[in-house]
């Protein structure tokens, strides 16, 4: 069995594209990047040399992954979405010479399990997104983002929790939080972190 790529998609020969993934119109994955299983890489999107991309992530339509960017298992990325990799971006060096890519050291955001980017966000590396966080829409994401935060705004602020299910958890009591869809129990740590409650 063979990826499916669209006859316009640009795939590099050396890329190593699993066989269940799906890469569509225009899309580019460019030399080394690793894609793994049940992914799709959607139209006019890009993936930069020697990304990694996790077994069934979703890469939506224009959306631009630069190297080194790390996607683990489950991350949705959604479209025209845009992970950076240069945190001092020039095009000429301090005595006006063209920068090449001798000059500068790429940086990476760095995408846990099962966290998702919204549409039109953008990711300023270096930086790490939690598992299972939450980055709303039109975001700017300047700083670390905690496991399962909902995160909004220019830069990008804390403002709930939510659960596996991709839902906001409701609170119930002092630090104890539940995901209306699924009835998971999460627990809020002295660390603004939560960690799921484990049934007994």
């Amino acid at each position: 069995m063979t990826p499916l790529q669209h006859v316009t998609a640009d795939v590099a020969n050396n890329a190593s594209i699993a066989a269940t993934a799906r890469i569509w119109h225009y899309a580019q994955v460019r030399e080394n990047a690793s894609v793994g299983e049940n992914c799709v890489i959607g139209r006019g999107a890009y993936v930069g040399s020697g990304v990694e991309v996790g077994d069934n992530c979703k890469i939506q339509n224009y959306a631009l992954v630069y190297e080194p960017a790390t996607l683990a298992r489950g991350v949705f990325i959604g479209p025209a979405v845009v992970l950076t990799n240069d945190h001092f971006p020039r095009a000429i060096n301090a005595d006006g010479s063209p920068k090449s890519a001798d000059d500068w050291k790429p940086v990476g955001v760095d995408i846990r399990e099962g966290a998702s980017i919204g549409a039109n966000s953008t990711c300023i590396a270096p930086l790490v997104i939690g598992r299972w966080a939450l980055v709303g829409a039109g975001s700017v994401v300047v700083k670390d983002v905690p496991e399962f935060a909902l995160v909004v705004g220019s830069p990008a602020r804390r403002i709930g929790w939510v659960g596996t299910a991709g839902h906001p958890l409701t609170e119930i009591s002092p630090s104890q939080w539940e995901c209306p869809v699924t009835g998971a129990r999460y627990e809020e740590t002295a660390t603004d972190l939560l960690i799921e409650v484990q049934d007994s």
